[in-house]
């Protein structure tokens, strides 16, 4: 995946794959039509890890990284991860505000120089039902209501991540900022599911 930016907008679907102690995420081109096109990425972090980690190949086969994104220090509930491309050059950062978010998930993304957004859980409603069942004993069961994330630099939109209503985790992501570097994109949206709970 290239930082250049083909148009205004760019749509990609992140879908799941459910595994024991990894979570696996597939990304690919959203055409069109609403359907998948090519693989662009493929996301792994381990969970229950010291150190928060999400390394991103160009596919399944794990052959070539394109970017990582790691946590700064460890255990720190309002850590700083690092989007650093396949030569550990810095594209920029992003961090879930934890104040903020006690009722509302609310992240800050950063890339120097270009972009930096605050992003929020649309619905207050949701986001109060989300934390009440993540409170339940059966947290084993996901949260298959969609909820819905909104960046934005100023009154400007950046970017926008929808989860789909379903069992499997599926999140539709538009990037409306022909500034923001695609990798901190997928990385941020990729980081809603994985480190939600965080």
């Amino acid at each position: 995946m290239d930082s250049a930016r083909r148009q205004a907008n760019e749509r990609f679907t992140i879908r799941q794959k459910t595994t024991l102690m990894i979570n696996r995420y597939v990304v690919t081109e959203t055409l069109p039509d609403g359907s998948d096109g090519k693989v662009v990425a493929f996301a792994e972090q381990k969970r229950m890890t010291l150190r928060e980690q999400m390394t991103f190949y160009t596919d399944e086969s794990k052959s070539q990284v394109l970017f990582t994104a790691k946590a700064r220090q460890i255990l720190d509930v309002g850590a700083v991860l690092e989007v650093r491309d396949a030569w550990d050059n810095p594209i920029g950062t992003f961090r879930k505000k934890f104040a903020a978010s006690l009722l509302r998930s609310t992240w800050e993304l950063d890339q120097p120089g270009s972009v930096t957004a605050v992003g929020r859980e649309r619905n207050r409603l949701v986001a109060v039902l989300r934390r009440v069942w993540e409170l339940l004993p059966f947290d084993f069961v996901p949260f298959m209501w969609p909820y819905h994330f909104d960046f934005t630099s100023g009154d400007r939109p950046v970017m926008r991540v929808d989860k789909k209503l379903g069992l499997r985790d599926r999140y539709l992501v538009d990037v409306a900022s022909p500034d923001l570097d695609l990798r901190l994109a997928l990385a941020q949206a990729v980081a809603l599911d994985a480190l939600q709970s965080r």
